[in-house]
């Protein structure tokens, strides 16, 4: 059987950071999760992770600077950028290139699909 692929959460908002958590465990992964993008930045930086989902619009270090860092150090650990503030920030998250972006409200179907394709499963 082969390892558990870990995923970083990234996302402030407690309900969604927990059901995002809750729903990638019960899929098998090996997931983690920081609170805002300072927290997750540290993570990364002690941390190797298959996959990061981040949210764009957060405290101290945005999504974007999130995805700049991560790209810059680990361009090869894929990124998926969630987002309930609309095109300018997907078009943001873009040019920073984000391996996915998804909107909020997101159907849940859909991040498992994206997850597959990003990981390969």
């Amino acid at each position: 059987m082969s390892e558990k692929k870990s995923i970083l959460i990234i996302e402030d908002d407690p309900e969604v950071r927990s059901m995002l958590e809750d729903y990638l465990t019960y899929l098998n992964y090996e997931v983690f999760t920081a609170e805002d993008g300072l927290e997750g930045l540290k993570k990364i930086k002690s941390d190797r992770y298959d996959l990061v989902i981040t949210d764009i619009a957060m405290p101290y270090v945005s999504g974007i600077g999130i995805i700049s860092i991560l790209k810059e150090e680990h361009p090869e650990i894929p990124v998926m950028a969630m987002t309930g503030y609309g095109y300018h920030a997907e078009e943001l998250a873009e040019e920073k290139n984000a391996n996915a972006i998804v909107s909020k409200p997101f159907d849940i179907q859909q991040i498992k699909q994206i997850i597959d394709d990003l990981l390969g499963d």
